[in-house]
């Protein structure tokens, strides 16, 4: 006897839940975070000619095309970036302006500095160096009022970091080449605020920590060859500083091991990683420059940035409110203080806070100090916004932490060279109050409360 069939019932699977951004580690909040050089490229067309600009900035000033290419040189083309990149930004459509408290400070600055121009030693001197302060102030306006999403955060980090790159890979490459010995200039950049080896050797302190935490954030959505490639920016960044003999920017780079390899913790595994690089670094310092470390403080150098700096420091106590003047340090001090020139000409003070203070007083100084404070604070804002459980997943810390490694090379390299209207500073300060700008207004799009 047959019995009828009975129809078979469906099991029903349940389908899987979507994959929310932010909960998989594999699958990244931004799509931009796979870094695939066509998404990159397709956002980076629709952030506008305004953009363009000043990433093209970027790439005039590190990069220096001109200098590679002579025949380019009849074309002041940063000036040209920067002129067209204010014009496309006062035509953007739906332009807003970012309103932070650092753009008084900035503001303020510029204007004790104009001020010092007027009752200095030698106003010439200072009228003639004066674009050399608000060539920055132009620069930092530009960049926190067009950088005004994650996405052009992204990028122009990206233009920062691969402009950075070219001079990493090639001065490590010819360093190599030389067979890692020492020579008295060290490493050359390709001209303009990067030709002298020290200034060189701080741009490679600013880039090289913030191309590392980037590099672990971006790891599990890259592949293995872009990992490796993001890997090599800091790898080569150090070798520039070791083959660049300046001895400030080393030690610099000493103390970044805390704030980077080390993460600000101390264990025994950190420890042991520490002592593993700085050994290797040790072995890789040629001996010639291992004696100009040994002679610090004896040799004649050493001597002659003591004597500025002691100097310095009266100059700033006997013009207290705007000093000497904007860049008369050098023709004030063979006036008062020739006894203490040990080379035919004075030069520049060799310290970031003497400079300041001798160009502007404690006016100055104090505004200075108060914008590094002020950086340091926008870097906890950012933690303390970031650290959400709904901000999960954003490379908004990591890029805190390595603007702040950055500024932190920079201050203690600052204390040996005269760099103050360098653009490690301003792009510095510019890239942490948008980065800023950026999580509070992700922040607020989920509802967080940001003040």
């Amino acid at each position: 006897m047959q019995y009828p069939m009975r129809p078979r019932s469906k099991v029903s699977t349940p389908s899987p839940e979507p994959v929310i951004s932010g909960t998989d580690p594999s699958v990244p909040i931004n799509p931009l975070y796979r870094l695939k050089l066509k998404e990159l490229w397709a956002q980076f067309k629709k952030e506008g000619p305004a953009f363009a600009m000043i990433c093209g900035y970027l790439i005039i000033e590190y990069v220096r095309p001109q200098a590679i290419f002579p025949v380019l040189e009849v074309i002041p083309w940063g000036l040209l970036t920067l002129l067209f990149g204010l014009l496309f930004r006062l035509f953007e459509k739906n332009a807003t302006f970012v309103n932070d408290g650092t753009n008084y400070l900035v503001i303020l600055f510029n204007v004790v500095i104009l001020a010092s121009c007027l009752t200095a030693q030698n106003s010439g001197i200072s009228w003639a160096n004066i674009q050399i302060c608000y060539y920055w102030l132009i620069i930092y306006f530009l960049v926190t009022n067009i950088v005004t999403n994650e996405a052009r955060l992204l990028l122009f980090i990206g233009v920062f970091l691969l402009a950075s790159a070219k001079l990493s890979f090639s001065l490590a490459r010819i360093w190599a080449m030389r067979g890692f010995a020492f020579t008295n200039w060290g490493l050359q950049g390709p001209g303009g605020f990067l030709t002298n080896s020290g200034e060189l050797s701080i741009q490679m302190l600013v880039y090289a920590p913030l191309a590392l935490f980037l590099a672990l954030f971006f790891r599990p959505y890259i592949s293995k060859w872009m990992y490796r490639f993001m890997l090599l920016m800091p790898i080569t960044a150090v070798m520039v500083v070791l083959g660049a003999s300046s001895r400030g920017a080393q030690v610099a780079m000493a103390y970044q091991f805390y704030p980077t390899l080390l993460k600000g913790r101390v264990s025994l595994r950190n420890l042991l990683l520490a002592g593993v690089v700085g050994y290797v670094a040790y072995l890789a310092i040629p001996d010639a420059q291992m004696a100009r470390f040994t002679s610090a403080g004896d040799d004649q150098t050493s001597q002659q940035r003591l004597l500025y700096w002691t100097r310095g420091i009266e100059m700033i106590q006997s013009h207290p409110v705007l000093g000497v003047g904007l860049r008369n340090f050098p023709s004030y001090f063979e006036q008062h203080y020739p006894q203490d020139m040990l080379y035919a000409h004075a030069q520049l003070p060799h310290n970031i806070f003497i400079e300041v203070g001798t160009d502007a007083g404690y006016l100055g100084l104090g505004l200075f100090l108060a914008l590094i404070i002020k950086t340091m604070l926008l870097a906890r804002r950012v933690h303390r916004i970031a650290k959400h459980p709904a901000m999960a997943g954003y490379m908004y810390i990591p890029v805190a932490r390595g603007l702040m490694a950055a500024l932190w090379g920079y201050l203690i390299a600052g204390q040996f060279v005269t760099v103050t209207y360098y653009p490690f500073f301003w792009v510095n300060l510019a890239m942490m109050v948008c980065l800023a700008n950026v999580t509070a207004q992700t922040a607020r799009s989920k509802g967080i409360a940001v003040d």
